[in-house]
């Protein structure tokens, strides 16, 4: 009866051994075509960066860290904030380096953007013949009209600055802008579009029936010309999400992190949920573009950056945005290094933990302000970090 027992003991001893072994080299699963699962996408969400204008300025040293770190969801890596007639100058440039990314890591998905923003500038963009062809609009040699994307009695008009105003997605120009920016995006090799604050340019769209409209010809595009026959849609979502009839309008949300201010104790933040507009427990569930159901969709969160408020430095209860009076990336840059690595995997952690459909964003390129590298004087040395938190992804998180 020893012996039988001490087999016992044995074979289930190399069993779970076995299994063990087996679930530790289980090959994390980043194919797709035509359609996403969940798994999948929360594979990639899990090791999302925001790698801002990486496609404007590909450095030797971005290339180093995606190959080290394993990036493989690289936010806002090409994007417009007005000078809209430098598009071809973008895309000339970028279209190499999104090559070469792609070399390195076939299965690495690059982002675009299209904010929620025109100015003056777009009047200098010739239309091409394929986007009347779409819209089913008389062909014509003109180039975009600024006036013809803007609300009507000046709303939101010059809301960013003079000559920068809020684009209005009813208006036909609009889409048909939209449109030429997500064909040249995912001509180059985009695979996801993060469409900004998307409702701030709804206001004449309470349906969203344009707003379904112009993404229903973005992923019918996408279907035919993209790397995967796909184009991942998000953006930032105050209300949880945009459903109609049931069907979600993007295949992700996101939206900023919203650290809050501790006070009494400069300059340290804390993650919390119901704290502002933070997404944490409301994001909306439906059927999603790729056909499955959730109960609320996977979303991301990011440091994002949206500019300085009038008393930086400063702690102010009132303000449920700005941390410290600076925005998110600012008041993270202001930091030392020690509580910026320190601070990034407490956020990543407290967000899995939190909300298992939520995933934090880590930051490795902000536009200018930022690098995550370890190589100084630019880099502000997050890289290792970063790299830690993904190689240690906690199973039970996902």
């Amino acid at each position: 009866m020893k012996r039988f027992y001490i087999l016992i003991f044995v074979i289930a001893t190399f069993h779970n051994s076995f299994s063990q072994e087996k679930k530790a080299s289980k090959k994390v699963d980043y194919q797709f075509d035509g359609k996403i699962s969940r798994e999948v996408l929360e594979n990639y969400l899990a090791r999302s960066s925001t790698f801002g204008s990486l496609l404007h300025l590909t450095l030797e040293d971005d290339l180093r860290m995606i190959k080290n770190t394993g990036v493989k969801f690289a936010g806002r890596a090409i994007w417009m904030w007005g000078g809209e007639s430098k598009i071809d100058e973008l895309v000339k440039k970028g279209q190499p380096f999104a090559k070469k990314i792609h070399e390195i890591d076939p299965d690495i998905i690059l982002q675009g953007a299209i904010f929620e923003v025109v100015t003056k500038d777009v009047n200098n963009v010739a239309i091409p013949e394929s986007v009347f062809e779409e819209f089913g609009v008389p062909k014509e040699p003109r180039n975009f009209s600024y006036k013809a994307m803007l609300y009507p009695f000046g709303h939101r008009h010059n809301h960013w600055s003079k000559d920068s105003s809020v684009p209005d997605m009813s208006r036909l120009e609009t889409r048909m802008w939209f449109f030429y920016v997500a064909k040249r995006w995912i001509d180059m090799g985009i695979e996801a579009i993060h469409f900004g604050q998307v409702e701030i340019m709804d206001d004449w769209d309470r349906s969203h029936r344009h707003w379904r409209d112009i993404m229903k010809r973005i992923r019918d595009y996408a279907k035919k010309n993209a790397r995967r026959h796909i184009v991942l849609s998000d953006a930032h979502v105050p209300s949880g999400g945009i459903v109609h009839d049931g069907n979600l309008m993007f295949d992700l949300h996101s939206f900023p992190s919203r650290p809050k201010s501790v006070k009494g104790k400069p300059y340290k933040a804390i993650l919390e949920k119901g704290f502002s507009d933070s997404i944490y427990g409301r994001s909306k569930g439906g059927v999603t573009p790729s056909g499955w159901k959730c109960d609320a969709l996977p979303y991301i969160v990011e440091i994002d950056n949206f500019g300085v408020s009038d008393h930086p430095g400063q702690y102010r209860e009132s303000d449920k945005i700005h941390v410290w009076g600076w925005d998110e990336i600012n008041w993270f840059i202001k930091q030392p290094e020690g509580y910026r690595n320190e601070w990034l995997e407490y956020a990543y952690n407290w967000v899995r933990k939190t909300d298992k459909n939520g995933y934090f964003q880590l930051p490795l390129r902000r536009f200018e302000h930022y690098s995550a590298s370890m190589n100084l004087p630019k880099g502000m040395r997050q890289e290792g970090t970063i790299k830690k938190i993904w190689e240690s992804i906690d199973k039970r998180y996902r």
